[in-house]
């Protein structure tokens, strides 16, 4: 693995031991083996140019990479498709679609939604989708990061048969450097209390992480409380589904019990702000007093086709709107969702990054500081620009596992061309659900 010399890196934003951020400027950081081993002021470095690849950022602004904590990233398929449905039709709609996937199409369609997202400073993805091989492989062949496997869904999909197919999964990827293999399991609405303690019972035995929506709606909600007398936080710790392995999504529709139930289980959240308001879910997910609890919250785009993108930076933005709108204050601020983004993520993943610091993982993005959207930049207003201005677009380069896996001037007119190819090909696939395309 060749070593990096981020050389004159006009700002650098990471997070100091009391966890607030902060900012250094003129640094050089030195990349080893995958890891940052020092970051020290610009020059006081001492590395010879033959030994390693030194990268200009006097024009950069470097910050921990992003991670999505939930997406479907083969549903950039229906990006676009059925755009004015509420939740439960809409999902209707989604199953009618995939009950005619095959690999090819979610390979096209991983690798539609992986160069999206490396091209916008994700660094590593958490996902649920079928063909959950496919997708790993595209990672793979990328270099991002992704936790993934087979999804419970007894609506489409057979237990057993998802169970079978999740040992596989684990015995080949079980090691491997970038692919995480994690439980996903759809719903408490989607599977039978039977599935819902297979999946603990595999999670245990693997030491595995459990991905679930939990508390999207409020006939969920309903539905769990009339069927079996609990909320559903509540419905999962007494089936032993809620541990410091469990990473619930959503959570529009919580009671502050269950935020305590949360809390003492060491669960992990994810807010998706975007697809919770794009598919009129509405209810309030607790950011600030889950974070007070000291709940690890992170947070996700969900998939394309309920959010449209799958750009962090502008989820971050639409976070801290919402929760202001909710909280009727500015409680919630960008350098909470900017540490949910990165640090909260990596938590998740059990992975030594998050942050820029020696000894953690070198996953890094680099935006170009004189981008016209985020001017004027000063120290006093970095976080609040990466926040509230920047979009994906204004990434320059994506570093991973101490590799460059996207470099604007090099890859972005080679990405162009290949995106150009995939939707054509995945056009034609949709088309026979959908109608006309262009």
């Amino acid at each position: 693995m060749s070593n990096i010399l981020l050389r004159g890196c006009r700002g650098v934003v990471t997070w100091s031991p009391d966890g607030d951020y902060k900012v250094l400027t003129n640094v050089d950081i030195l990349i080893e083996n995958g890891k940052i081993r020092s970051v020290e002021k610009s020059g006081d470095i001492s590395v010879s140019e033959r030994e390693c690849t030194v990268i200009d950022c006097r024009d950069k602004i470097v910050i921990p990479g992003l991670v999505n904590a939930h997406t479907h990233s083969p549903m950039v398929l229906l990006r676009g498709y059925c755009d004015d449905l509420e939740l439960h039709e809409w999902l209707q709609r989604m199953w009618e679609v995939e009950r005619h996937l095959d690999e090819n199409i979610v390979e096209k369609a991983s690798e539609l939604a992986i160069m999206e997202m490396i091209s916008t400073g994700t660094t590593a993805f958490i996902d649920m989708y079928f063909y959950p091989h496919v997708t790993a492989e595209v990672a793979k062949r990328f270099g991002i990061r992704a936790a993934l496997g087979p999804p419970f869904i007894d609506v489409i999909l057979s237990p057993d048969k998802v169970a079978r197919d999740l040992e596989h999964f684990c015995k080949v990827y079980s090691e491997d450097e970038l692919i995480m293999p994690i439980v996903n399991v759809h719903s408490i609405y989607t599977c039978a209390i039977d599935t819902l303690k297979l999946a603990r019972d595999i999670a245990r035995e693997n030491n595995l992480l459990i991905h679930i929506h939990v508390s999207e709606t409020r006939k969920e909600v309903f539905e769990c409380k009339q069927r079996h007398g609990k909320f559903p936080v509540e419905l999962l710790a007494e089936l032993g589904l809620l541990s410091n392995r469990t990473h619930m999504v959503h959570l529009g529709w919580v009671t502050s019990r269950e935020i305590e139930l949360i809390r003492e289980n060491n669960a992990t959240v994810a807010h998706c702000p975007v697809s919770n308001m794009k598919l009129a879910t509405a209810g309030f997910f607790p950011f600030y007093e889950m974070a007070q609890q000291g709940v690890n919250v992170t947070l996700g785009t969900d998939g394309a086709a309920s959010n449209n993108c799958l750009d962090m930076f502008r989820e971050m933005k639409t976070a801290v709107l919402l929760q202001r709108n909710n909280y009727w204050d500015t409680r919630i601020k960008a350098m909470h969702v900017l540490k949910a983004a990165t640090l909260g993520g990596y938590k998740l993943l059990r992975l030594n990054g998050g942050a820029i610091e020696p000894g953690k993982l070198a996953d890094l993005v680099l935006l170009d500081a004189d981008s016209i959207y985020i001017q004027p930049l000063r120290v006093d207003n970095l976080v609040s620009n990466i926040v509230y201005a920047a979009t994906g677009r204004d990434v320059a380069m994506t570093i991973i596992n101490g590799k460059v896996v996207y470099d604007r001037d090099r890859d972005y007119t080679r990405f162009k061309e290949r995106v150009t190819e995939l939707s054509r090909y995945l056009n034609q696939f949709i088309s026979k659900f959908y109608g006309v395309t262009f």
